[in-house]
């Protein structure tokens, strides 16, 4: 779809909560250079994460290009027909030409119900959609976190809850944000951990880490059940925060974490980012595993007679946590209803480190928690901790090193992607490229199966690559790293002069946290 207005192109920006159209072909000058800012090409999406301001530019009159990307696509579609009549092989390149198939009818298996056997090569176009949704709401935690030093809500949330979807684009998504996520650590986190440079802040100690959100009556029937969904944030692009955390294995149970098995360690870090909290902060005295299992058990308790799924999905750090805390859910049983039904629970990794040891994987697997994992095989972070002594060596040699503090096993089933793979992006040495979220989502798009054609699938914009990465090819003229705050977020006061916006306070923990937790037999020391 154009847009009816002639001499006229857009930027996306993230201050406004309104929405853009799904479809966005911009218009470019043939001879003519733009006056005031750069128009990024933007195709069909699945998504709007940003909302539109208009900036006029010069143009000649019915002189204009279409999105280049828009042009490859088209030829892509061109060429999948062509091989179609030639070798009659079939590669799909839209969702509507595979048959028609219900969400609500194949969840369990969607879910890991028989641990994805079959399903990813060549890949299910129903898991393909409900791995670039549970991504997507990943990838929500970067776009609304505030990273700003200069902003006294550095390190919070910038939108409040009850609009956390309409703020970002996401209305349609079906899910409602019940409770944020706060967390505080001991360990040195520089690129997790973000603080203002004002005096007066909100929180000193805490960061916002993610959120639990359910999904409402109508998303329910769509999926056949309700869904409660934990996304956790990972960390910005840089990297070293590997670093900070490749410290030692120690025993989960070290952390009151129940397990009847002492040998089963995770990675020491990852445990103290779950459990560490500070009584003197309203949003840290009760830990991310205190907010977590109490919140599952609340919303449990609201919805007794449904059929539910716990779905955790997270990125990088965020998928670390993820995996953590779906195992505590299950170990504790909060996954179990009052009638003793057993809610599945499943994880959606992007990205993500190893976290335990081998014994930790055999223990998620008899707890009967899925993980999927979807990696990028040319990405750093899935390869550590564990670089010697890990899940791919002889099984003698992990024998010899289970007693040791550095031994690391991945769980769960790998979806391995290949950036090479995509022809939008480009050959690059930068590794937080390949760590990229925006960039697996992407490669998920057209991702078909081992050895098939790379083909976009659902129209996700592939430009949403470069929103916080400079990975796609120069000649998409596609500007890197152009998400950004309209004017950095400055508005003018009534008496004309450029400030912060005040935010609405966020909520620190429900009223009711303190009942679910002595429950649960973990009241915090108060």
């Amino acid at each position: 779809m154009v847009l009816p207005f002639e001499g006229i192109c857009y930027k996306w920006s993230d201050t406004s909560h309104h929405q853009p159209p799904k479809t966005l072909s911009t218009q470019f000058l043939s001879q003519k250079p733009l006056q005031t800012s750069l128009a990024i090409p933007i195709t069909k999406t699945s998504r709007a994460s940003l909302a539109l301001s208009k900036v006029s530019v010069s143009t000649r009159d019915n002189e204009s290009l279409p999105s280049i990307i828009t042009e490859l696509q088209k030829e892509q579609d061109s060429e999948e027909e062509q091989q179609e009549e030639d070798d009659d092989e079939v590669s799909t390149t839209t969702e509507e030409q595979q048959p028609k198939r219900l969400i609500s009818d194949h969840w369990p298996e969607i879910h890991g119900q028989d641990d994805w056997v079959n399903m990813l090569d060549p890949i299910d176009s129903l898991l393909r959609s409900e791995l670039l949704r549970y991504g997507e709401m990943a990838q929500t935690c970067y776009d609304a976190f505030d990273y700003d030093p200069f902003s006294k809500n550095c390190g919070s949330c910038r939108f409040v809850r009850h609009s956390f979807f309409d703020r970002l684009g996401l209305n349609h998504i079906g899910y409602d944000v019940t409770r944020y996520l706060y967390a505080t650590s001991n360990i040195n986190l520089p690129n997790f951990f973000k603080k203002s440079r004002w005096p007066q802040v909100w929180s000193r100690n805490a960061n916002w880490i993610g959120y639990v959100s359910v999904s409402n009556d109508e998303m329910s029937q769509k999926l056949g059940r309700r869904d409660i969904t934990i996304a956790w944030r990972g960390t910005v692009t840089r990297l070293e925060w590997i670093v900070d955390l490749m410290d030692y294995l120690r025993p989960i149970s070290s952390d009151k974490i129940p397990c009847p098995d002492s040998s089963v360690k995770v990675e020491s870090g990852f445990l103290d980012l779950y459990t560490d909290k500070d009584q003197n902060c309203r949003f840290c005295k009760y830990s991310a595993r205190e907010q977590i299992l109490s919140e599952i058990r609340r919303i449990m308790h609201m919805y007794p007679n449904e059929e539910l799924s716990i779905t955790i999905t997270g990125h990088s750090l965020g998928s670390a946590l993820a995996i953590l805390s779906a195992y505590d859910i299950v170990e504790t049983g909060m996954n179990i209803m009052d009638d003793s039904r057993a809610v599945p629970v499943t994880v959606f990794s992007f990205s993500g480190p190893r976290v335990g040891n081998v014994r930790f994987k055999d223990r998620l697997e008899v707890l009967g928690v899925k993980v999927l994992r979807v990696v990028n095989v040319h990405d750093t972070v899935p390869k550590v901790p564990g670089i010697i002594f890990n899940e791919h060596v002889p099984t003698f040699v992990q024998k010899m090193a289970k007693g040791t503090p550095w031994s690391y096993s991945h769980v769960g089933v790998e979806l391995a992607l290949d950036h090479k793979k995509s022809p939008f992006l480009k050959d690059t040495g930068d590794f937080s490229c390949f760590h990229n979220l925006e960039a697996h989502l992407h490669l998920l798009d057209g991702y078909h199966g081992k050895g098939k054609k790379f083909l976009l699938t659902s129209g996700r914009d592939p430009a949403l690559v470069n929103k916080a990465s400079d990975f796609l090819k120069d000649h998409y003229l596609v500007p890197p790293f152009w998400r950004q705050d309209e004017n950095k977020g400055m508005v003018r006061s009534p008496e004309g002069r450029w400030m912060q916006p005040e935010r609405p306070k966020h909520d620190d923990h429900p009223h009711d946290i303190h009942y679910y937790l002595t429950q649960l037999g973990l009241v915090s020391d108060q």
